[in-house]
């Protein structure tokens, strides 16, 4: 489910449909996302009475709809204190609720500034199964409250979800959640959040094992699915008999363990009707997974804050193109608008790259020649700047100008402005600040060069005629803010950036971990110090997407003031 952050009536009517669709078609269970109510991570809003009010009242006029399900749905319950929690909807009441019991406060997560953990494991008993629930942080470590739900009977366990996205994660969660499956010999449902929120992505994937790791039904990645398996919990208490090594612990489990209610959905006993287990999404491959988390990103960003077209600056350049690229997927066509701004430093090969880009991909093509704007600039600054040489001062200017001309077709037309710098420029500070990195959603923040260029790739060989001129590609990348400049004037070349700068953002590694890597120290030693002086420059960035381990913001909090060096 694709759920709105502080949307409390518009996701519990999206859960109230989907509620009856599972039920239409035979689902004794339906699961919804850790937090599905309010939408995830609700940060703040968690902090208004009134808002834990309004999730509370929405669970309970969705608890009437629940007459021949059982549906487990995620909300923020206000009790003595806040927990992060599961409501039980069966019966049209709300039979019982579990409440999470570890809580992530690492990396993107701040859980514990606002809930209180839950002590109690519980189960479920449906038509004579008994289920555990569980709800994200609870399965990614081995141990309760899974084991003390399966050691009390459960057969199968469900792990209500929202695992943001980030590069090689689908497998990675895969694997983890086969191995408590194996572990607990249980059958074990993931439901996993999907959609864009600020700077995270959710990708869905939502998958069913069986109690021998297998996987049994698959959502699809990065789209909303209704994903129905059958599971035979039968097969789990026949394996449990063959092997007697959980008897002794399973004696002192039993009291521990909450029984949140039995609840009968097929009557008199009858056992469901068979049915294949369920279908089996392809997963993504690497590049395809990346790219589909940033058509997410920005088509949830523009949709969810009241936006319907976006513009950018198209230079010709690789970065560009592939922001013009994901912006097409995302809005389609025609809610995407793309400037070309020339300047007497610009080539003429890519001005007609971009120009030949814009049109095969059919979006409307706006041209703004800045040279006049810039003379202009010369001229009112020639007295203060007289005995000065022209610098990089200069250079700025331009994208300054850029940045002034997308924020006016911005303020007339309501356009959102997507930048277009990626990771590794943020990185060092190869950005202008108030010029190409201003906008309001920053698509490829996190992507550095070289995945930019097999982002490109992996795109243009999805069509029969790809939209992108293949100079864009094979052309050394620049800036054009000055005759004859390229990047590596100024960067060390990006194959060795990034490998510094993986080290050095991504694995928190220092000078002579880097060095003992094989990197020269000189460049080390000038690449970290471009990092760290540009901490005020990524402060001032836009949103994006999260893709990596480690994205600015969010993830990698260190102090613009700051003389540790490195």
């Amino acid at each position: 489910m694709n759920a709105v952050v502080g949307d409390v009536s518009g996701n519990e009517a999206r859960i109230a449909e989907l509620i009856t669709r599972a039920r239409e078609v035979g689902a004794q269970v339906v699961c919804f996302p850790e937090l599905a109510v309010t939408g995830y991570p609700p940060e703040d809003l968690l902090l208004k009475e009134h808002f834990l009010a309004d999730a509370r009242a929405a669970v309970d006029r969705l608890a009437a709809g629940t007459e021949g399900i059982v549906a487990l749905v995620g909300f923020p319950e206000r009790a003595t204190d806040v927990y992060n929690a599961a409501a039980v909807l069966a019966d049209g009441r709300v039979a019982g609720v579990y409440r999470k019991q570890s809580l992530p406060n690492y990396g993107v997560f701040d859980e514990v500034r606002y809930f209180q953990a839950g002590t109690r494991p519980a189960v479920i008993e449906v038509d004579g199964v008994t289920v555990g629930l569980t709800i994200c942080e609870d399965i990614w470590q081995p141990g309760p409250p899974m084991t003390e739900e399966t050691l009390a009977g459960a057969t199968v366990v469900v792990n209500l979800s929202a695992s943001p996205f980030q590069a090689g994660k689908a497998l990675e969660r895969e694997h983890m959640i086969a191995q408590r499956a194996r572990d607990n010999v249980a059958c074990l449902a993931f439901c996993g959040l999907v959609g864009g929120q600020d700077e995270l992505v959710f990708d869905g994937h939502s998958v069913v094992f069986d109690h021998e790791g297998r996987v049994v039904a698959r959502a699809a990645q990065f789209a909303e699915d209704l994903l129905v398996a059958t599971l035979d919990p039968t097969a789990a208490r026949a394996a449990r008999l063959r092997d007697s090594r959980r008897r002794p612990a399973a004696r002192g489990v039993q009291p521990q363990v909450d029984h949140l209610g039995s609840f009968a959905v097929l009557g008199d006993g009858h056992a469901p009707s068979p049915r294949p287990a369920g279908k089996v999404a392809d997963l993504l491959d690497d590049e395809a997974e990346v790219y589909a988390a940033l058509v997410t990103g920005l088509r949830d960003y523009v949709h969810k804050n009241g936006f319907d077209h976006v513009v950018l600056g198209v230079s010709g350049g690789i970065d560009s193109t592939l922001v013009a690229l994901v912006a097409v997927d995302a809005l389609g066509a025609e809610g995407v608008t793309c400037v070309i701004m020339p300047s007497p430093h610009s080539s003429s090969d890519t001005q007609s790259d971009a120009r030949a880009l814009g049109a095969n991909l059919g979006v409307q093509v706006l041209e703004l020649r800045i040279e006049e704007l810039m003379d202009g600039y010369d001229a009112l600054l020639a007295g203060v700047f007289a005995d000065v040489q022209p610098d990089i001062t200069e250079e700025n200017l331009q994208a300054r100008i850029r940045g002034n001309l997308l924020m006016a077709l911005s303020n007339k037309f309501g356009w959102l402005v997507v930048t277009t710098a990626n990771k590794s420029e943020i990185s060092v500070g190869y950005s202008t600040l108030y010029g190409d990195s201003a906008g309001g959603y920053a698509v490829i923040k996190d992507v550095p060069k070289q995945l930019v260029y097999r982002l490109v790739d992996q795109r243009a060989k999805r069509d029969p005629q790809s939209p992108v001129p293949g100079e864009i590609v094979t052309r050394p990348p620049s800036a054009e803010l000055r005759a004859g400049q390229r990047d590596e004037d100024s960067l060390p070349p990006y194959e060795i950036l990034d490998a510094i700068l993986e080290g050095y953002v991504e694995d928190d590694l220092g000078r002579e971990q880097l060095v003992a890597r094989g990197l020269d120290a000189e460049v080390v030693d000038r690449v970290i110090g471009l990092v760290d002086v540009a901490e005020y420059k990524r402060r001032q960035q836009p949103p994006g997407p999260r893709v990596t381990s480690r994205a600015f913001g969010r993830d990698r909090r260190v102090p613009i003031t700051n003389r540790y060096g490195g």
